[in-house]
Parts: structure tokens; sequence; C-alpha cells
């Protein structure tokens, strides 16, 4: 079987025999090992650089030393109380200011209008014996223009 597994390693190894090794392979543990070393020997006979860890071992074996928690610790997160009744004052104080100013702009603009004297009112017997002097259409406004070439030389 071993003689299979280097064959495999280096592709001499027919396709039908190759699925069936990779089936042993999972299977068995010791030719999984086999074939982990004959990938080592390779790599060392090629010059590649070999560092080899197993770390799941380890972790697997802290894991175990670790005591069994049966209750969970007390949360420690305890909410600073204070903090928001800060803020709730703060945000009363801006408002009572702006509503304060807010107020105080509008009194002083209504002391101003009040002072203002209001224009007599225009007789209508003035505007009506002074409409037919005053242009009432817009013709009176037209005035005839050309945009000629000649025209524009002559008027400079």
């Amino acid at each position: 079987m071993k003689e299979k597994i280097s064959a495999l390693i280096d592709n001499d190894l027919a396709i039908e025999d190759a699925e069936f090794l990779m089936t042993a392979l999972k299977a068995n543990k010791d030719l999984a090992a086999s074939w982990s070393t004959y990938h080592l020997i390779g790599d060392v006979l090629r010059g590649n650089d070999v560092l080899r860890h197993d770390v799941t071992k380890n972790i697997m074996r802290e894991i175990s030393k670790q005591p069994t928690v049966l209750a969970p610790r007390a949360s420690s997160n305890k909410l600073n109380t204070n903090k928001p009744v800060i803020w709730s004052v703060a945000a009363s104080v801006a408002a009572v200011l702006f509503v304060g100013l807010v107020v105080l702009k509008n009194q002083s603009h209504e002391s101003t209008t009040g002072s203002i004297e209001i224009a007599q009112a225009v007789p209508a017997e003035y505007l009506r014996a002074h409409q037919s002097m005053s242009p009432s259409n817009a013709a009176y406004f037209i005035q005839p223009a050309s945009f000629s070439s000649t025209n524009q030389l002559q008027a400079k």
C-alpha cells in the first residue's frame, strides 16, 4: 500500500487506483500519516522550507486545561446614570434660551412697527382726472426698430 502512496505522490498511479487509494487514506489514519510523511520527505529532498507544527493538538490540550464555567460572571457594565441627567439639563437650558431669544427678537420688531405713520390715501378723484394724461396701454412704449447693418452705420 505504501508503494501505491509513493506512486500517487509521483503521479505514476492510474486514476482508478488513485480513487481507491484516496478513499483508503480517508478511512485509515496510519495511511494518512504515511501520506504526510512521504510529502515531508519530498519537501526535504527538494529543499523546500518545512515548518511542521500541529496547532490543533496544542489548542485542544489548552482547552482541556481550562476550568468549566458553570455560571456566567455578573456583568461589570454599570450604566452611569449621571450622564443622561446632565445631557437632559443641557438640552432644556438650550431650548429655554432659544425660545427666549425668539421672543425678544419679535418684541423688538413690534416696537419699531408701531411708530411708523401710515401715508394718507390718494383721493380717487385725482386719479380719475389725470388718467387721460397717462398711458393706459403698452402701445405707448413701442417704437419702430430696424436691425439692418446700414441703419446702424448711419446712426453712428
